[in-house]
């Protein structure tokens, strides 16, 4: 009898793509490594070949997934490879002045090895320190659209020179109120340039308006369109609409939240909340468009330290938010466009960690709960929330005050008078009906009166 042979052990070997195989530069690689960095994230690994080759690229990625070092890098080593100038050769448009300042500190990181020069110009700040240093001659510009066109009027940056534009979060930039401005500043480019679209959706509309600028473009589709992060749980708690603000108090202090990111639909709705939360014990502030740079930088610098505990923002104002590690993300208000929702959430469950995504739902809310449904193709948990249950009792407000005022003492009522009702006048018989007054003219004053002598 034959002895049996053993099985051969076969192992699954997974190639995974390091840095090293991307085509960087040894002093990118070195930048790179001193960020803790040795594996490239799938939009990474896709992306960074293509912009190398010089073409086009629409790229969708969910967010926190690295697009922004999926253009900076191969960007950097491009212009580090060609003639050097004290013009502007690469520009990057972003919709908000957070998201330019985390794009340009990207710049910074990863291009400390090469001889490049960049800056941000946005709005909020003092416009004569940005003219200074467009002077001086930077290669690269980041730039929100409406202050790069202030620059553009004033006639202090000269855009004849781009060798590569980026759109970063493209969908917003086009799809919404900066599609004008878009289109102005497309018109100043030269024909010749390399376009570069990175965002986390790209709804088809975006697709068909890009193609009228971009030539022969490569789509780089990490994740299906308009999904969310796979480690981001989803929740919605069915609520009344006037109940929302007590239900988010009482699930902040009820579970410790620490760390809380919260999207309203309004400016003013932000502050109010806002208001409220601190009033109620929590210690909450708001960031919008309204409040300048210097306050949304020290307020969300606060947030990122761990020392408030929820921030109440807009969706424009929170483009560009990078949080690590950021465990809540709540939606007090949703997010009339479906795709905001992929936004907003996209703010958790970054880099590989777990998140959770509350949505405080109303009756009026759920045509858009049902419209996120189907655009991510998901169903969302519903969970009733014990004490706040819809149509419910009411329960007194956390952030009333304690002691209400005391009411005054009743004092009694006044006989209500009846006013005499109108009706023809009864005269005893034989009473003369008085004779009519006499219309009196208008007298003169007399302009002197004799006196009277005494007799």
């Amino acid at each position: 009898m034959e002895a049996l042979l053993p099985r051969p052990i076969v192992q699954e070997i997974v190639i995974t793509p390091s840095f090293h195989t991307l085509g960087l530069s040894a002093d990118l690689l070195r930048a790179v490594a001193e960020q803790g960095y040795t594996v490239p994230t799938p939009i990474q690994a896709q992306a960074i070949p293509v912009v190398l080759s010089g073409r086009d690229l629409l790229a969708a990625a969910q967010t926190g997934t690295g697009k922004t070092a999926g253009f900076t890098l191969p960007m950097l080593q491009l212009l580090a490879n060609g003639s050097q100038s004290r013009h502007v050769r690469a520009l990057v448009l972003t919709p908000t002045r957070e998201l330019a300042a985390q794009v340009q500190e990207s710049m910074r990181t990863y291009g400390k090895h090469k001889p490049l020069r960049s800056t941000t110009i946005f709005g909020g700040v003092n416009i004569k320190p940005q003219i200074q240093e467009l002077r001086r001659g930077v290669d690269i510009v980041v730039a929100t659209p409406g202050r790069l066109l202030d620059h553009v009027q004033q006639k202090t940056i000269d855009l004849r020179h781009v060798e590569i534009l980026v759109l970063d979060e493209a969908d917003r930039m086009l799809d919404m109120g900066f599609i004008h401005d878009i289109r102005r500043i497309l018109g100043l480019l030269p024909k010749q340039r390399q376009n570069l679209l990175f965002s986390a959706t790209f709804p088809d509309e975006v697709r068909k308006l890009a193609a009228g600028f971009m030539r022969d473009a490569v789509t780089v589709e990490v994740a299906r369109r308009n999904t969310p992060a796979e480690l981001v749980a989803h929740v919605a708690h069915p609520v009344d609409g006037d109940r929302k603000r007590d239900l988010l108090a009482h699930l902040v202090k009820s579970n410790d939240w620490r760390q809380v990111l919260v999207f309203t639909k309004t400016k003013r709705g932000a502050n109010r909340l806002a208001e409220q939360l601190e009033r109620g014990g929590i210690d909450a502030d708001a960031i919008h468009g309204n409040k300048s740079q210097p306050q949304r930088t020290r307020v969300l610098k606060r947030f990122k330290d761990n020392q408030l505990q929820v921030l109440v923002a807009t969706d424009i104002a929170a483009r560009g938010l990078d949080i690590e590690e950021l465990p809540h993300v709540v939606n007090f208000d949703l997010p009339h466009v479906a795709e905001d929702y992929v936004h907003r959430i996209g703010r958790t469950g970054r880099a590989g960690l777990s998140g959770e995504a509350v949505s405080l739902v109303s009756a009026e809310d759920r045509p858009l709960l049902t419209a996120i449904e189907k655009l991510m193709n998901r169903k969302v948990e519903l969970r009733v929330v014990a004490g706040f249950e819809p149509g419910g009792p009411r329960m007194h407000r956390s952030t009333e005050t304690k002691n209400p005022p005391q009411q005054r003492p009743q004092q009694p009522q006044r006989p209500r008078h009846v006013p005499r009702q109108p009706g023809p006048m009864i005269r005893p018989t034989g009473t003369p009906a008085p004779a009519p007054r006499p219309k009196q003219g208008k007298q003169t004053p007399a302009l002197f009166t004799p006196r009277r002598l005494a007799a």
